[in-house]
């Protein structure tokens, strides 16, 4: 990526993915900023030549060795932040899926620090980035 993801020019485009195995959705804890330290869905952002499902099912595997196949889409996020001067320091759009399973125990790396199988309703007990309980209602009613 070469152009800077602060202040940009543009908005940055993103999928997440709410992977569920037995009723629980898989979460990890961000590294990096933006929501650094927080619970978030796997994802990040769509590279070119890419579909959105693509990138979240490579950035699955990528940020925790995980599988799955999508069911559908859940929802978006748009995630801005602005400086003191009231300019735009990021801008993310999040595209989130819902998908099964199909392989691989998460594993934490450069970044997910943390991952957990957690209920989809006790999302709302940790940190977590803006709107992840609504994705995840909104991923769990389509996998039900």
């Amino acid at each position: 990526m070469t152009e800077s993801r602060l202040y940009p020019t543009r908005p940055f485009l993103a999928a997440s993915v709410a992977v569920f195995r037995d009723g629980k959705v898989l979460l990890a804890s961000r590294t990096k900023a933006p929501a650094a330290d927080v619970f978030s869905l796997p994802g990040g952002l769509v590279e070119i030549g890419e579909t959105l499902q693509q990138a979240a099912l490579r950035e699955l595997m990528e940020e925790v060795c995980v599988s799955a196949e999508i069911v559908g889409f859940a929802g978006h996020v748009d995630i801005i932040e602005r400086d003191a001067d009231d300019r735009v320091l990021r801008h993310f759009v999040v595209n989130a899926f819902a998908a099964r399973w199909l392989g691989g125990e998460p594993q934490t790396g450069p970044e997910a620090g943390e991952v957990r199988w957690i209920e989809p309703s006790r999302v709302g007990e940790l940190p977590t980035s803006p709107d992840l309980a609504r994705l995840v209602n909104a991923a769990a009613a389509l996998i039900r």
